[in-house]
């Protein structure tokens, strides 16, 4: 009798075991995320467009997380406590920070502020994996398109390209643009963003008018999951070698993207912890370059003496401590996505889907 009980015994302890190792790394995450929040509110008037839009997904995925919290044991409670307090400092910073930006560059608030409410993100409520097989035999050495196309694809999908303008849009520079195979980093990261944020709009048919014989049982989703493929497969070429800021951003972007689009098998414990390494300890952001802090301060006092209202670029700002801005909004994205996942393994009814 006992010996066929040992196997359930086991299985509990087991499932114990992972239950406890995923409060710590939850714990791990709310506590990283805290740093962070406390770092916007000491640069919510300096952090550019897109260091914006990244905290602005975090709370979205925080709001989700509170509100689908699984567990109301106290270490459970008490870590939901700490991630509703997170969302209330969140909620006063980024009013801050969405106002800085509006008053500093209009019209490019204008063009991306449907993107700068939390409303706007959806989180995944179902999950998927990559497919090793679609990833692309040959990539290009360079990006397949530059930020300004990308902008403007984005804002006719957004209906920002005008005042009062038509949303859904999909003209055929951007569709042939958007779905061409190959391209690397940010043009394969943009790619993919591109369709999420079709979606999150409420557009239909983008791939209406493709008429490529190839492509014509293509879907939204199948795109999705050949890009994600591909930028997983750049995931675990960077991994081995991440010697530069540029590449560590791709890193991150990359598992802020696709695991916003639903693909559970970018949570990896090890990429966790390798974004947990990257954050400042003092400061609270990630990919701070403290030696080219005076550098900065000296370059940034020399550009708003001779061009004040210089555009900032949207990409990155490197602010006057040595932080990125960017990477630290797609790193505390990512680790926003790393916690709904862990709350959905804990939830067995929520489990990732096998495809």
């Amino acid at each position: 009798m006992r010996t066929a009980r040992l196997p359930l015994v086991l299985c509990v302890a087991l499932f114990a075991a992972v239950l406890g190792a995923q409060a710590e790394l939850i714990d791990d995450i709310l506590a990283s995320l805290s740093r962070g929040v406390a770092f916007l509110e000491r640069r919510e008037e300096l952090i550019n467009l897109d260091g914006v839009a990244g905290f602005v997904m975090l709370q979205a995925e925080l709001k989700e997380a509170v509100r689908t919290w699984p567990h109301t044991d106290p270490t459970s409670w008490a870590q939901r406590t700490s991630a509703v307090a997170l969302v209330k400092r969140l909620d006063q910073s980024l009013v801050k920070a969405i106002a800085a930006i509006k008053q500093s560059d209009p019209q490019y608030y204008r063009e991306f502020e449907p993107v700068l409410s939390w409303s706007f993100w959806s989180v995944p409520q179902e999950w998927c994996t990559t497919d090793p097989s679609l990833v692309y035999s040959s990539t290009m050495t360079t990006e397949c398109f530059n930020e300004q196309l990308s902008d403007k694809c984005m804002t006719l999908l957004l209906g920002t390209w005008k005042m009062n303008g038509t949303p859904c849009i999909v003209t055929k520079p951007c569709r042939d643009t958007m779905t061409r195979f190959g391209c690397p980093h940010y043009s394969l990261s943009h790619q993919l963003l591109y369709f999420m944020i079709g979606k999150m709009r409420g557009c239909t048919n983008l791939l209406k008018g493709d008429t490529r014989p190839a492509r014509v049982n293509m879907t939204e989703l199948n795109y999705q999951k050949i890009f994600c493929s591909n930028m997983k497969k750049t995931n675990q070429d960077l991994i081995k070698d991440l010697s530069t800021s540029h590449k560590t951003d791709v890193f991150i972007e990359n598992i802020l993207f696709c695991g916003l689009a639903g693909f559970s098998d970018f949570y990896r414990s090890d990429w966790l912890q390798h974004i947990f390494k990257l954050q400042d300890e003092d400061v609270g952001c990630f990919g701070r370059d403290p030696n080219i802090i005076s550098q900065i301060i000296g370059d940034e006092l020399l550009e708003q003496l001779m061009q004040p209202h210089r555009r900032v670029k949207r990409r990155e700002k490197v602010l006057p401590d040595g932080c990125s801005s960017h990477m630290t909004a797609v790193a505390v994205g990512a680790l926003g996505g790393y916690l709904n996942y862990y709350l959905t393994e804990q939830d067995i009814t929520k489990r990732p889907l096998v495809s």
